[in-house]
């Protein structure tokens, strides 16, 4: 009763928030993350993103995995194969509506050894745990179909949608995010 209290109150006070779509680039990118066994009871991770058309927000997805992740890299990894799997749907439909992007879409990840996974041959034999579907995340890196690049943690706008954060952090993340309007 009081996280639904706490969520009344917040939707309350974010009555004049929305998103803005405004004219940019034709630019795909995202924002993966995930906290390793971050819930108590079952030490399932929940994985999170955050997918941009240019400077606009177009999905996001906050998500319980369905295994327990033996590794903080294991976890991440995962994040960046369901993120993927999202931009390689989008990159379809904008196909499919004649819309075609000119750059392989930026894939952001705060996790060195998951981008090191997702590009690198050697480190697959120390990761069998890992399970083999999630390795389409490395053909994509190889071919060039999409870039996957670090950003620090102060900067990842997927945070907001996995972890607990301290009100400024919060609300750092929510502006970047979000625009505020006055309603008429």
């Amino acid at each position: 009763m009081v996280a639904a209290k706490r969520i009344l109150r917040y939707l309350k006070g974010t009555l004049n928030h929305g998103l803005l779509f405004r004219p940019s680039s034709l630019t795909l990118q995202a924002y993966a993350d995930a906290d390793w066994a971050g819930n108590p009871k079952d030490r399932r991770s929940t994985s999170g993103y955050v997918v941009f058309l240019g400077s606009t927000p177009i999905t996001w997805v906050s998500k319980k995995q369905s295994t327990v992740s033996r590794s903080s890299t294991e976890t991440e990894y995962r994040s960046l194969a369901s993120t993927t799997a999202e931009i390689f749907w989008i990159r379809m439909v904008l196909k499919d509506l004649g819309v075609f992007l000119p750059d392989p879409p930026l894939l952001w990840c705060d996790n060195l050894s998951a981008i090191a996974l997702a590009s690198n041959l050697v480190f697959h034999a120390r990761t069998k745990h890992i399970e083999v579907d999630y390795h389409f995340i490395r053909e994509k890196v190889v071919r060039h179909d999409i870039v996957v690049k670090f950003i620090s943690t102060t900067d990842q706008l997927a945070d907001i949608l996995i972890k607990w954060l301290s009100s400024p952090g919060f609300h750092c993340l929510h502006d970047n995010l979000l625009f505020s309007f006055r309603l008429p």
